[in-house]
């Protein structure tokens, strides 16, 4: 991919992110794009050797789409700027479609490459078995904290986004994992900077970085389905 042509186009975008502009410039996106989803085919062939279950995704699917939501937000712009993807089983890579731990990059403007794996705000049915499992499989789940390879690369499970304040109903409070059953997001992320200049580099990074989250992927995988409403 041509990593400096998809850097510049988002720079540009974001000094002129409206709906004249990104028609002007739709035949640089629609090549970029080609280029993204031919990334991620490479991409899901690599994680197929050590995940099988994600081995057929269809790499047009995993791609999230570039125009943004704008009927309930404050910011009207109309498109992101980054590329963004996320690879789950069945290609249901979205929380509220049941997707269960996936694996989500983006690039950035600035060239900025942002890579993890996990369940990032979970329905609430689903938070609650999450929260369960942890309880259930105690020993499990401080087994797979430790990972050697998840710590290295991600360290601890991230508190970045709506950690509670409080206990969760129903959990003790005095659980020895409490701090991690007020968490909403069961995610691991890391940034690091692009090599523009290596554009080979880019699906080994990820494909490492996410063999690294396997750990945590594998443990989510185990806790148990639930079929309540979301």
């Amino acid at each position: 991919m041509h990593l400096h042509d998809l850097t510049q186009f988002l720079s540009e975008l974001k000094e002129n992110n409206n709906r004249p502009w990104f028609l002007w410039n739709k035949p640089r996106y629609d090549i970029l794009r080609s280029e993204f989803a031919d990334v991620l085919a490479a991409l899901i062939r690599e994680l197929g050797k050590f995940d099988p279950a994600v081995g057929a995704c269809n790499p047009k699917k995993a791609m999230f789409r570039f125009q943004r939501d704008t009927r309930f937000a404050n910011d009207k712009t109309p498109y992101k700027t980054h590329f963004s993807a996320g690879i789950a089983p069945g290609d249901k890579r979205r929380p509220s479609a049941g997707a269960g731990p996936t694996y989500y990059f983006h690039i950035e403007a600035n060239g900025t490459l942002l890579f993890g794996a996990g369940e990032y705000l979970p329905p609430a049915p689903r938070l609650k078995a999450i929260r369960e499992h942890v309880v259930n499989d105690a020993t499990g789940f401080a087994k797979m904290l430790k990972n050697k390879h998840l710590r290295e690369t991600y360290g601890d499970l991230r508190h970045d986004e709506g950690k509670l304040q409080r206990p969760p109903k129903g959990f003790d409070p005095e659980h020895p994992l409490i701090d991690y059953l007020k968490l909403k997001s069961y995610f691991v992320w890391k940034e690091a900077p692009l090599d523009l200049n290596a554009p080979d580099k880019l699906v080994p990074q990820l494909a490492q970085g996410f063999k690294d989250a396997f750990a945590l992927v594998t443990w989510l995988r185990s806790v148990p389905e639930t079929h309540e409403e979301i």
